[in-house]
This record gives structure tokens, sequence and C-alpha cells, in this order.
């Protein structure tokens, strides 16, 4: 009997940085217990051209994420593609090149790791721009909604996150507002990372 394709239902999301979330994350913790923690490091991949692809590195497999829709300031991402390393050269050519949006380089093998795919095709070109991002994910479910806390270290600097993410936009906003993120600006990973990098211009105010 063949296995079922896994279903996957895309999630609006709204997502925040900054160095501290004075009460928010109070009112977080006040509301849920943990129900798990998790860690990662991830190597995301940016361009100056590029702000709808999501493209990393984690658990020796190429991910990408794309931008979808957006409704009321929000982002629905779809996870696009997983690639298990060691993948193709057809593959890293024809299909993560065109999602970074930057032409591909020469590729020389056939088959590539992710340590190869990383010194010998990104870090020589030069529109790519890599990011080392180490993760402590600290998950909540409040109102059937995911709410997650990060502690971040992207390229050694240290940063908070807090996202909400659900199906429904209108569950994620009414949660938003719940734990006090009003305030605060939407802003995804790729254009956090690309602020960080130099990519993409700073808002009106920093980060508070």
């Amino acid at each position: 009997m063949s296995e079922q394709p896994e279903i996957v239902v895309p999630r609006f999301e709204f997502r925040a940085f900054a160095q501290s979330f004075g009460q928010v994350i109070g009112e977080i913790r006040g509301r849920a217990a943990p129900d798990f923690i998790r860690e990662s490091s991830d190597t995301y991949l940016v361009t100056a051209s590029n702000d709808t692809h999501n493209v990393k590195l984690r658990y020796n497999k190429l991910d990408v994420k794309v931008l979808i829709h957006v409704e009321h300031g929000l982002e629905q991402w779809y996870p696009a593609l997983k690639l298990d390393f060691p993948v193709e050269a057809s593959r890293v050519s024809e299909e993560i090149f065109p999602n970074l949006k930057v032409q591909a380089p020469t590729l020389t093998r056939e088959m590539y790791t992710a340590e190869q795919f990383l010194q010998e095709a990104i870090w020589p070109h030069p529109e790519v721009r890599q990011a080392r991002v180490f993760k402590q994910r600290f998950h909540f479910i409040i109102e059937n909604c995911l709410v997650e806390i990060n502690e971040l270290l992207i390229n050694g600097a240290a940063i908070r996150s807090v996202a909400v993410e659900a199906p429904d936009a209108a569950v994620v906003l009414r949660v938003r507002d719940m734990v006090g993120l009003r305030p605060y600006e939407n802003v995804n990973y790729l254009q956090a990372i690309k602020r960080i990098l130099g990519l993409a211009p700073l808002p009106d105010r920093s980060w508070s």
C-alpha cells in the first residue's frame, strides 16, 4: 500500500525581532507552558534581489519556502522544496539558484555534499551571502495558535524573535494583540537577515 502524501496547510505568520520584548514574553508564558523546546543550526542563503524565497540548509537538507500570499499585513509561506544532501548538480542549478534570483555558477561535480555546495557553489558566488543562524525555539499553543519565542545568534549576533502562526489570519491577529505584539513590525527571517547583512535598508526606528 503506497504512502499518502503529506498535506501541508500554509500558515499566516506574524514575526517580530528585538533585543528585548518586555512584557510580551511574560504574557506568553503566563498563558501557556512550552509544549517543546528545539535547537537547530541553520545556514540561510540571501541575495539582494530575492525577497520571496526563503532558502536555507537545515538537518542536512536544502529547504525552500515561498511567500505565496499577504493578507492584513500577514505573510503566508509555503514549504515548496526539500532536497537531501548529497544533491544532484542539475537540481542545484535548475532549482536552487533560480529561487535565489541569481545566475547559477558553473558546477564541476555531479553530486554535492552540504560542505561542497557551500564551499564551491555558494562561497565564491559574488551575489550570495551566508548567514549562520543558531536557534533555540520555545513553542507554545495559545488558542490553537502556534506561538514561538526564539533565542537567536545570527552570525554571532544575539537577538530575539517572537512569532505567531496559524492557518487562519484572523486568529493570528487576535493572538498577536493578546500577547502585546501589535506595536512591533512584522518582519520575516529573510528580511531580518538581509538587514543584518546590509542587503536591505533598516526600518525608520531600530529594533528595541
